[in-house]
């Protein structure tokens, strides 16, 4: 299956907000992209001009969502030629939970996971896969892979954004940002468990492995594996 164009995250991400609630939305997708590693710790944001120009927001709602994230902790501005808005090599940690879980909240934030990330994992299996494509999906599971606990999270995010992109889908990009986040907000509630992340880690590379060997029946399968391995955490803890 041609074509082998990616469907870049930032673009998934940085898409129009809705006129109503501009400064909110200009916020949740800028704290999405860095959360998700989309725009990694040490890295610049997009120029001013083009991330209003791709949010479709004037330059004032966009600097005061700036403005708000860098009062949070998560970026910096710097001026200078070599200047711009560049997020902190360390964030803040996650909120502290507000109240308990609801029990139907968490399995329809699983079932979409599921749905989306098996099919994605399968789609780019089935794709006749360019040089690029590979160095990408090669390159966040190497940054998974080595990541320490307190990145864990977001390098984890940005292997399994990754294998969306390769799928050329920015429709399938964008949901799986959404949904990602979903989760990721019921992950932050529970510990990061070092046995865990040894064996994602290891399902992470038959995820990758099978994509690129075109096996798209076992990507799926593997991908399955590994989810139903993180909902059986969630489950266990917070239901």
């Amino acid at each position: 299956m041609e074509p082998t164009s990616v469907a870049n995250a930032g673009e998934a991400l940085f898409r129009p907000v809705r006129a109503g609630n501009a400064f909110e939305e200009t916020v949740e997708r800028l704290l999405q992209a860095i959360r998700l590693g989309v725009v990694g710790a040490g890295e610049r944001l997009p120029s001013e001009r083009e991330l209003a120009e791709r949010l479709g927001v004037s330059r004032v709602t966009l600097r005061e969502a700036i403005r708000a994230l860098s009062d949070a902790g998560y970026v910096e501005s710097r001026r200078g030629r070599y200047g711009g808005t560049f997020v902190h090599d360390t964030l803040p940690g996650p909120p502290e939970p507000d109240g308990k879980v609801d029990a139907v909240g968490l399995e329809d934030a699983l079932c979409l996971r599921y749905v989306l990330e098996t099919g994605a994992a399968e789609m780019a299996a089935a794709r006749s896969l360019s040089p690029a494509d590979r160095r990408h999906l090669t390159g966040t599971l190497a940054e998974a892979a080595s990541a320490d606990l307190d990145d864990y999270r977001r390098k984890d995010s940005r292997l399994h954004l990754a294998i969306a992109e390769v799928t050329a889908s920015g429709s399938l990009t964008t949901a799986m940002a959404d949904a990602r986040t979903r989760v990721n907000q019921l992950l932050d509630r529970i510990p990061l468990l070092p046995p865990n992340l040894e064996h994602s880690n290891a399902q992470h590379e038959a995820i990758v492995d099978a994509i690129l060997a075109g096996d798209a029946p076992a990507a799926r399968q593997a991908m399955a594996e590994h989810i139903e391995g993180t909902a059986s955490l969630l489950r266990a803890f917070l239901a």
